[in-house]
This record gives structure tokens, C-alpha cells and sequence, in this order.
């Protein structure tokens, strides 16, 4: 694809913040729960892996692993595979998608959903994902194979996904390439006061305490992490180095959609998204540092 305009600084990155969390919507939902529940599916830590796994088909622990790259092993091995003998990768999209119908009708409300602004909007995130390319990114690449969505706010809502996935594959070879494994990447995000509360990452991702301060005094030995578990300058270079080059890994979509377009999109997404957090779309432990 051919860059159509050249992008203000950062404009790419401001418009994925606040697409992306209209998709992420689903993974905190109680629809969702209910959905996978139906299918006996009943473990709420089970709920994302199986969620975002299941575009790639019946996967081992192996694979989710590598691709969701920093949750403990162990973890994600407790659910995998054998959560495929109780509801197929099929039922388990089929129920994800009611779920994000359900419950961004009850977040927005049908008015929105039903909205022009939505049906623009699902428009131009489309045409955004027309310019991501699946080579190196696996999760991206096996949601680009399944369908559109035929509802405005299901296809910006599978549009986001696509959008999601594409920078989160990237973002993964910028972690690999700065030298910061799986664990790390979270000590180190959390540090930067943009990440989850540490008590939260604990409780989703398997590690233990004893793991994540044994992961710190690694990053003080590197001269990342203080004595008071913030980043040093170097650790916020670091960081900073690494969502350029996610940026630079992501810039295509948004090249491809324009810069007035992704203007657009970024205000489109940021009223949707301003409304889906006030509606308590998300845990507050979200939100805030250790």
C-alpha cells in the first residue's frame, strides 16, 4: 500500500489508544462469562486465553504463549488444550461476538450503536486495516481470516480487533528485540505508571510475587528500575524507544487511511471509548501503578 498523506507525529499511536479499548470491552465483560458459561466453559481465568486464541484454532499452550508473550507458562498450560475437549475455537468466536453485542449495547447504548458516527466510523477502521500485512504476526493474521461482520458495530468492533492484534504482534518483536522477556515487559510497563496495578498483573498473568521481585532486581542490575521500582532514565528511554518502534512497525494503516481520516477515526473512537470507561466497561486496577 502507498502512503496517501504524511501523518502528524504520533498520530497512529493516539488513534489506536482509543480504538482499542472499545474491542478490549469484551475480555471484562459478565456477557462474556455468561456466553462462555453456556458452553461450560466456567473458569474465568480461561475467559481471554480461549477468547483470543481461538481465531488461531485448536492451539496448544505452546503457541498462546508465544503470541500473548507475557503470561507465565504454567498459567496458560492449566487451560490449554484441554478447554478445546469442552467447546470447539468455532463456538468459542461465535459466542465472543454475542458477547461484544451485548455488551456494547449495554455500555453505548442502541442509539450509538446504531448511529451513523458507528457505521463511519466501522468504515474507516476497515479501510485502515486494509494496509496491515500478516508476515510475522500471527494473532493478526488469524483474525484477518475470519469474516466481517455484517453490523456496523460488530464490523468496527472486529475492525479494532484487527487493528489491536496487528500492533500488539509488532510490540512483540520491539520487546524481544529491546532484550525484555515476558515478565519483565509487565514490571517494567507497570513502572512506567501506565500499566496495571502490580497486585492485578499478579492475579491474571501466573507470576508470583517472588518472580516479579526477582524480575526487578534483574532490571536494577541493567539499570532500568530504581531502588523504589521506578524506571531510571535509562528504563524510560527504554520504554519510550520501544513504542517508537512499534509505531514505526504500525505505521501502515494509518499511512493508508490519511491523515484527515485518521483524525476522524481518532475522534470517533475517543467518544465511544470516553463512554464505554464511564459506563464501567473496566476494573479500576486497570488504571494506576502498583
Amino acid at each position: 500500500m502507498t502512503t496517501t498523506t504524511s501523518l502528524p507525529e504520533r498520530a497512529g499511536r493516539r488513534c489506536q489508544n482509543v480504538v482499542n479499548p472499545l474491542h478490549s470491552t469484551v475480555y471484562f465483560s459478565p456477557d462474556l462469562a455468561a456466553e462462555f458459561a453456556a458452553l461450560g466453559v466456567e473458569d474465568p481465568g480461561a475467559a481471554y486465553f480461549v477468547g483470543r486464541a481461538a481465531a488461531m484454532g485448536a492451539v496448544g499452550p505452546g503457541t498462546v504463549t508465544a503470541t500473548f508473550y507475557n503470561f507465565k507458562h504454567d498459567l496458560i498450560a492449566r487451560h490449554i488444550p484441554q478447554i478445546w475437549s469442552v467447546a470447539s475455537p468455532e463456538q468459542v468466536l461465535a459466542a465472543r461476538l454475542r458477547a461484544a453485542d451485548s455488551t456494547l449495547r449495554r455500555l453505548l447504548g442502541d442509539a450509538t450503536v446504531e448511529s451513523p458516527e458507528m457505521a463511519e466510523a466501522a468504515r474507516l477502521a476497515l479501510r485502515a486495516t486494509e494496509a496491515c500485512t500478516r508476515h510475522a504476526r500471527p494473532l493478526f493474521a488469524a483474525h484477518a481470516d475470519l469474516p466481517v461482520p455484517d453490523a456496523p458495530h460488530l464490523a468496527y468492533w472486529h475492525a479494532a480487533t484487527l487493528l489491536r492484534e496487528h500492533r500488539g504482534d509488532g510490540h512483540l518483536v520491539a520487546l524481544l528485540d529491546a532484550g525484555l522477556d515476558g515478565l519483565e515487559a509487565l514490571v517494567t510497563h507497570t513502572a512506567s505508571d501506565r500499566g496495571a496495578e502490580r497486585s492485578w498483573v499478579l492475579a491474571t498473568r501466573g507470576w508470583t510475587l517472588e518472580e516479579w521481585q526477582a524480575a526487578e532486581e534483574g532490571l536494577r542490575e541493567r539499570g532500568l528500575l530504581d531502588a523504589a521500582g521506578g524506571l531510571t532514565e535509562a528504563g524510560d528511554k527504554l520504554r519510550a524507544d520501544l513504542e517508537d518502534t512499534t509505531d514505526r512497525l504500525d505505521r501502515a494503516p494509518y499511512e493508508h487511511l490519511g491523515a484527515a481520516d485518521v483524525a476522524r477515526l481518532t475522534e470517533l473512537a475517543t467518544g465511544f471509548t470516553q463512554a464505554a470507561v464511564a459506563a464501567g466497561a473496566f476494573p479500576k486496577e486497570l488504571f494506576g501503578k502498583r
